[in-house]
C-alpha cells in the first residue's frame, strides 16, 4: 500500500528524472552552434533549463572556452533523484502511513 508521502516523493522524483533529460537535450543543442534559438521548442528548453545551469557556471567557470558546468548540474540532479527516491522506499517500508 503506498502511502500519499511516497506517491508524492515518487512524483517529485520522476519529474527530476525527466528534467535530467530535458537537460541532456540542451547539453546536446549547444553542440550545433547554427541552431535558431528564437525557435519556440528550443527556447521553451533554454527557459526550462537555463535557471538550473546558471547556479554552475557560476561556480564552474568555463575552461578553455569548454562549459563543464553541466557535470556538475546532472551530479546534484541524480543525487536529488536518488534521495527523493530512496526517501519515497523509506515511508513506504516504515508503515507510516497517510490514506
Amino acid at each position: 500500500m503506498y502511502t500519499v508521502t511516497s506517491k508524492i516523493l515518487e512524483v517529485l522524483s520522476q519529474t527530476l528524472f525527466i528534467y535530467s533529460y530535458i537537460l541532456i537535450i540542451r547539453v546536446l543543442l549547444t553542440w550545433f552552434p547554427n541552431l535558431d534559438w528564437s525557435n519556440p521548442i528550443l527556447s521553451n528548453i533554454s527557459a526550462i533549463t537555463d535557471p538550473y545551469l546558471n547556479l554552475f557556471r557560476g561556480i564552474i567557470p568555463a575552461i578553455g572556452g569548454l562549459d563543464i558546468s553541466p557535470i556538475l548540474a546532472f551530479v546534484v540532479l541524480n543525487f536529488a533523484e536518488s534521495a527523493l527516491r530512496n526517501l519515497g522506499f523509506a515511508f513506504l517500508n516504515s508503515g507510516f502511513i497517510y490514506n
